[in-house]
């Protein structure tokens, strides 16, 4: 249903119980802990309406930077927080296969960042 607001999950608090078709997060694995990042797909994964799941940041492949300037910033990232930093795609593919999901799209978007579509029939 469009026009409906946009709700904020936090990780770390319970969520609301909420009936939506798709979720969104932008710019979020690399500021959070792994443990978070596992967290957040659990919950995402418990809601039993949600068919799609929306990923957009910058990820690793293969273990590897996708430009010199990822590479900066995820040096950044973990000198400010050694559990944060640029997430191998691998890895992020993996942990919403555990919640359910398959990856339905790999997206190229500006500046080094990604947009990872998944999807999984309803419950």
């Amino acid at each position: 249903m469009w026009g409906v607001e946009p709700i904020e999950l936090d990780v770390d608090q319970p969520w609301p119980d909420v009936d939506a078709d798709a979720v969104f997060s932008a710019n979020t694995v690399h500021i959070m802990s792994w443990p978070q990042v596992e967290r957040m797909f659990a919950g995402v994964g418990a809601m039993p309406s949600v068919k799609t799941f929306c990923l957009y940041g910058p990820f690793n492949y293969g273990g590897k930077h996708t430009s010199e300037s990822n590479a900066r910033f995820d040096a950044m990232l973990r000198g400010r927080d050694p559990a944060s930093g640029i997430r191998d795609a691998e890895a992020i593919v993996a942990l919403a296969g555990k919640s359910g999901f398959t990856l339905a799209e790999d997206n190229a978007m500006p500046a080094n960042n990604r947009l990872l579509v998944f999807s999984r029939e309803r419950l």
